[in-house]
């Protein structure tokens, strides 16, 4: 199981040099972006050229946001920068987001929809690898031009990986049959993971008769420490699981009725309540909480261990006051 770091949410440009040296030399396999408060991509440009060794991902960036030729114009620029090390994470987000934050229309079949993108992308991939022509005739996505001024040619590592986001059955089971690997959210379970996720996986891997263990699964860990750091991952279940689009999540596990409550609350913008409506049994079910950095990674092995190949805590990197708990952590992680 590789061990992953989260670049936080808020953090600059003019911090990520720093940050992502920081990341490789504690001996992270690989740094993350989100698409929050600022761009996912430009944040791995700076990085590429401060590391040569750490994996760099976007954890992800919105597909439905960009074109898939945009996509995949950054994507071949920063792989062929870091000399192959970038992770293509790719997600959908949910209409309100697309429609409204974005500006950008929502097709109604958004798994449908991203098998489209995700083979649109490849398409361009393997034109300006080989300069055959680009014919992609999809049902979303039609590219069909590509003139040799345009063209970046071929680079020494044209195999990017590919990696979606999923919480629902479709989009796990999308992942199987079409990417290299499955970003999972947070809100999840080792239960869900086992019975729902990893069996998704398969059927869309044998869909497209393709070997299930091809497919990486990289996971964010909700994680706390001690009780300030238990009640810290209640208040994330709670504003997690108010959100409908997680809701299989937490009917496999009978808390239907607790997330119908908490979307009540949301509603209304009753957020200082939500975290009252969490019971014990649901922090420990998505989280792992833990007494100290040093009991972390046995409480991680024993909740992730043959259900995740790459994880990451749920926790910023970039404190360097946490440093000497992450070492602590990826030591007895990788001593493991």
């Amino acid at each position: 199981m590789e061990l992953d770091a989260g670049i936080g949410f808020g953090t600059g440009l003019a911090e990520i040099g720093a940050l992502a040296e920081r990341a490789e030399s504690l001996g992270f396999g690989a740094l993350w972006t989100a698409e929050t408060q600022h761009d996912p991509f430009l944040p791995l440009a700076v990085a590429a050229e401060r590391t040569s060794r750490i994996r760099l991902g976007t954890g992800i960036a919105v597909a439905f946001a960009r074109s898939p030729t945009v996509v995949a114009q950054t994507a071949w620029d920063l792989a062929r920068r870091s000399d192959g090390r970038f992770i293509l994470g790719l997600g959908t987000q949910v209409r309100a987001h697309v429609e409204r934050r974005f500006a950008m229309p929502w097709s109604g079949h958004p798994a449908a929809q991203l098998r489209d993108y995700v083979h649109a992308v490849r398409a361009v991939w393997h034109a300006w690898q080989t300069g055959e022509p680009l014919r992609h005739q999809g049902p979303y996505y039609q590219v069909t031009l590509m003139t040799p001024f345009f063209s970046p040619g071929p680079m020494e590592h044209p195999e990017i990986p590919v990696y979606l986001a999923g919480v629902g059955e479709a989009m796990c089971a999308l992942a199987g049959e079409v990417a290299d690997g499955l970003i999972v959210h947070p809100l999840h379970s080792a239960r869900y993971l086992a019975e729902v996720v990893r069996p998704a996986i398969v059927r869309g891997a044998e869909r497209a008769g393709r070997d299930p263990a091809e497919v990486v699964l990289s996971g964010s860990v909700l994680v706390g420490l001690g009780d300030t750091g238990r009640e810290a991952v209640r208040e994330q279940i709670a504003f997690y699981a108010s959100t409908p689009t997680y809701r299989p999540v937490l009917d496999l596990h009978g808390w239907t009725d607790v997330g119908a409550a908490l979307s009540e609350k949301a509603r209304h913008g009753r957020w200082a309540e939500m975290p009252a409506l969490v019971p014990d049994p649901m922090v420990d079910a998505f989280a792992v909480v833990a007494d100290s950095w040093e009991a972390l990674p046995v409480a991680l092995r024993t909740r992730s261990a043959g259900l995740l190949d790459r994880l990451s805590l749920y926790r910023p990197f970039g404190d360097p006051d946490d440093d000497p708990g992450w070492r602590t952590l990826l030591a007895r992680t990788h001593g493991a």
